[in-house]
């Protein structure tokens, strides 16, 4: 072999090395600067919250103006409306547990592809030294040597070609790394979009899954009670009512292998939610097994109907609290939908809350009147239900505000009971000057 050859061979070697350890090292550079690019991608998804943001804005602002017709629709109107609303956030719901679903499996992806390109650079970089330094060493053994044997010579060619071999196989991985590498910090981007829409909807909703153990799931509840000017007005409340935000939380115990509710707690348990659990509970029976669509679909109703409840529930405490007079002493039975109002004269007035008041424009019922005190005993019954009689009979719109029917129902007992008591005064009479005309 002439020193030409070993010249020309120990010198190609070399510069394919030197190529490979270039492109390795621009995979390296992309790899250590991922979390640079993780910071301009925070960038993006501070600007698409601000976007989102206004959006948000802007549907809240349109949802506001037109809220303050709902007042004038009729009450089958406006019920159709809540419950295609609803069908729709059920909807809008039901995609989103499915992306949130695939955002979990692309992120164990993005974790495992992730770390193991980290291993695999280490690997190939090690392998890199090592066949340049194999290439080094038998470059400077060539040089020495003079002269070498047939079966030296071909020995030298095989492990040569072997290198090659390595180097273009090195190369290859080398290129689906980089593939890898920007298919991650797409992914990257992709799960910082959805994060941000994710909270936005968690903002909307007012629910989050704090804990999701085999058959337990652990709620958190954000309940928002909005300021009606409509029932403001219609209550004669003095001031306005300020947005309120109730938490609670929720630990639902699912059917095995569903989502179905099975027991409920809520904390803190300041609102009735055992008819909303019988109902659910009710509806697994009657339509078991349900597909895994409509399992979640139950969960959703079941965890709505306890948020409309806490924002029902929570409106009407403030608005018995509000008519509170010296007068009239009220208390609110929110398990039977009732108010119980103790009024002048030792006589409890029993009424009835139709469904949705005061949301909706409703008028209240007077169940009836008990006698609560020693002097009111000589009340009849009959007296009373006639009482309860004349009542219901007055205006539906007199009769949507507590503070106006109670002092009607007093105004016509009061009068009631002056007209009953003038007969008896004429008789009494009658019967003294007949007496006087006897002696």
């Amino acid at each position: 072999m002439s020193d030409g050859e070993i010249l020309s061979r120990s010198s190609s070697i070399p510069l394919d090395i030197n190529s490979l350890r270039s492109r390795i090292g621009e995979l390296r550079g992309f790899y250590e600067n991922s979390y640079n690019g993780a910071e301009n991608s925070l960038e993006e998804t501070d600007k698409l919250l601000k976007e989102c943001a206004h959006e948000l804005e802007k549907k809240i602002n349109q949802v506001v103006s037109e809220s303050l017709q709902l007042s004038l629709l009729p009450d089958e109107d406006l019920g159709d409306l809540f419950q295609r609303l609803k069908t729709e956030l059920s909807a809008v719901e039901g995609e989103n547990a499915k992306i949130d679903s695939e955002i979990d499996e692309l992120t164990r992806i993005y974790m495992e592809d992730y770390s193991n390109l980290g291993s695999e650079l280490e690997g190939i970089n090690c392998s890199l030294n090592f066949i340049e330094s194999q290439s080094l060493e038998k470059a400077k053994s060539d040089m020495l040597t003079d002269c070498c044997d047939q079966t030296e010579d071909e020995t030298n060619m095989s492990a040569h070609k072997d290198t090659k071999f390595k180097m273009l196989e090195l190369s290859h991985q080398i290129e689906n790394n980089k593939m890898t590498l920007k298919s991650l910090q797409n992914l990257n981007c992709i799960l910082e979009r959805f994060e941000a829409v994710e909270k936005f909807e968690d903002a909307l909703t007012g629910v989050r899954v704090i804990e999701f153990e085999e058959n337990c799931i652990r709620l958190s509840l954000k309940t928002y009670i909005p300021n009606f000017e409509s029932i403001i007005s219609q209550q004669k409340i003095e001031g306005a009512i300020d947005p309120l935000e109730l938490n609670h939380e929720l630990i639902v115990e699912t059917v095995d292998g569903t989502l179905e509710p099975k027991n409920v707690e809520i904390f803190p348990n300041d609102v009735y939610i055992g008819d909303i659990v019988d109902a659910a509970k009710s509806f697994r029976q009657l339509f078991s097994p349900l597909s895994v669509n409509d399992n979640r679909s139950s969960l959703e109703w079941f965890v709505r109907r306890v948020q409309d409840r806490i924002s029902l529930f929570s409106l009407r405490r403030y608005v018995v609290k509000s008519a509170n007079t010296s007068r009239h002493s009220i208390e609110y039975l929110d398990r039977e939908d009732m108010i119980v109002a103790h009024m002048v004269g030792g006589v409890d007035a029993f009424i009835k809350l139709s469904q949705g008041w005061p949301f909706l424009n409703s008028a209240l019922e007077l169940i009836s009147l008990k006698n609560s005190s020693q002097s009111s005993k000589e009340i009849s019954l009959s007296f009373l239900c006639k009482i309860v009689e004349v009542a219901n009979s007055l205006n539906a719109n007199l009769r949507q505000n507590i503070s106006s029917f109670l002092d009607s129902i007093e105004e016509i007992l009061m009068q009631q009971m002056r007209e009953e008591l003038v007969p008896r005064s004429d008789f009494l009479s009658h019967a003294q000057s007949s007496c006087y005309k006897l002696l």
